[in-house]
């Protein structure tokens, strides 16, 4: 067993003595041992971050999957896959305004109205993020669809 009970993180400003009890230092230990090529720090300032984050946003929480951890609904769809379902609804109907636009991606998802608000207001702050997961996202869907066509051509003939 590893005990930790003094921490330094750094900041901008002067390092900041963070204390852990016992019980929290372990759980910690446990997380970086599962997530290797963590360190204790960096997994504290990440778990700290999204603690923050989800403090800001109230409804969002923290997803591990295959990409990585990313920012997603209590119950419902991670932040980009909303996000990029409101940007598809807008260029199919450029000219709804945005009470409407919401209506019709929450009629098409099923997606409460309030969930699309907090999930716009969450890419509002850290549209970057999100931004490069509808990217990421993006360009697997079109490799997947690249290797299916040449897939096909194959078997066709």
């Amino acid at each position: 067993m590893t005990l930790i009970d003094y921490d330094v993180v750094v900041t901008k400003r002067a390092p900041t003595p963070v204390r852990f009890d016992p019980p929290v230092a372990d759980r910690l230990v446990s997380f970086v041992a599962a997530n290797p090529g963590m360190s204790l720090s960096s997994a504290a300032n990440r778990l700290v971050d999204e603690v923050l984050r989800m403090s800001e946003h109230p409804g969002v929480i923290f997803r591990a999957g295959p990409a990585g951890r990313r920012a997603a609904l209590a119950g419902g769809p991670d932040i980009w896959e909303v996000i990029r379902a409101i940007r598809s609804a807008h260029e199919a109907e450029p000219d709804l305004e945005r009470n409407s636009l919401l209506s019709l991606v929450s009629d098409n998802t099923g997606v409460a109205l309030r969930l699309l608000t907090t999930a716009v207001r969450y890419w509002a702050a850290y549209p970057d993020e999100v931004d490069a997961e509808i990217a990421s996202a993006d360009a697997a869907e079109e490799g997947a669809e690249q290797a299916y066509e040449r897939e096909r051509r194959l078997l066709a003939g």
